[in-house]
């Protein structure tokens, strides 16, 4: 069975830091890349970052560059995402997918977390 479970969300003032975490498990995690994945409160889907099967390469939405950052342990299959200097648009749901091809569309992702929730307020 697939799984991807997301930790470290919570609330947190404008200014401060979280570290998302999300473990796999049930398929070869280092042959995906790996997303993040956010959705603010009424609105859709969107992409926050990617990183490559070999950890080395990332790749950031405008939004977010500079402040968060991405990263992998193959050998725990576990993906993160560091998030410093919060905003209050910030605040949503974040989700963590498995990308077979390092996609940018959302249809081609085959495995999504179930979210884990950050509140940034003050």
């Amino acid at each position: 069975e697939v799984q991807l479970v997301e930790s470290g969300g919570g609330l947190v003032r404008p200014g401060g830091s979280l570290r998302l975490s999300c473990a796999a498990s049930g398929f070869t995690f280092n042959e995906y890349y790996m997303s993040w994945v956010r959705q603010a409160p009424g609105k859709g889907l969107e992409w926050v970052a990617n990183i490559y099967t070999d950890g080395v390469d990332t790749d950031y939405s405008e939004s977010v560059k500079g402040r968060f950052t991405i990263s992998r342990d193959n050998a725990k299959n576990t993906v993160y995402l560091q998030m410093n200097s919060l905003k209050p648009e910030d605040t949503a749901v974040y989700y963590c997918a498995a990308n077979p091809r390092g996609s940018y569309v959302f249809g081609d992702y085959d495995y999504w977390g179930q979210g884990t929730q950050v509140s940034v307020s003050s």
